[in-house]
């Protein structure tokens, strides 16, 4: 009997400053379409937050201030061609809150960028890039582990990420 293939495929980068991060970011939003979910996991520090600010700067056509949903959990940009969302879930009680956020109209058609993605359990759609942050051998580096799910295991292994 064959045995059975996963369909998640994982990517690791060293991120040596914040740059980097950026660039990273940068580089996903170029693979980005609308209906995408980014999955922005790690501990406090470690990069979430810069990650999902330079991801939306990338799509914007001109640089915005990007402020941390942390007390408004959710942020909406209006770009031209796609509204990204930027969640904070670190204050959800269970996951069913996410519906007071719009979380179903952002996953239907818009890019989704979670961070504390764990606490929307069972609402965490199939197909999902899952970015997990840790810090790095000194305070500026960073590791990030991409997991792709569904669709986006198939674009992490043909795509070339260089950062």
């Amino acid at each position: 009997m064959p045995e059975a293939q996963s369909t998640d495929h994982s990517v690791v980068i060293g991120l040596a400053s914040e740059a980097a991060t950026a660039a990273l970011a940068g580089a996903l939003a170029r693979l980005a379409r609308a209906g995408d979910v980014f999955a922005l996991a790690g501990e406090l520090g470690a990069g979430k937050t810069v990650f999902a600010r330079a991801f939306i700067n990338a799509l914007a056509p001109n640089p915005e201030e990007i402020p941390s949903p942390t007390f408004t959990l959710v942020q909406a940009y209006d770009l031209d061609w796609v509204t990204v969302h930027h969640f904070d879930l670190f204050r959800l009680a269970g996951p069913d809150e996410a519906f007071e956020l719009g979380i179903e109209e952002a996953f239907a058609g818009g890019i989704s960028l979670i961070e504390w993605p764990e606490r929307l359990g069972r609402l965490l759609p199939g197909d999902h890039c899952w970015l997990s942050l840790a810090h790095g051998g000194d305070a500026n580096s960073r590791r990030a582990t991409l997991t792709g799910r569904g669709n986006w295991a198939r674009w992490l292994k043909e795509a070339d990420i260089d950062v």
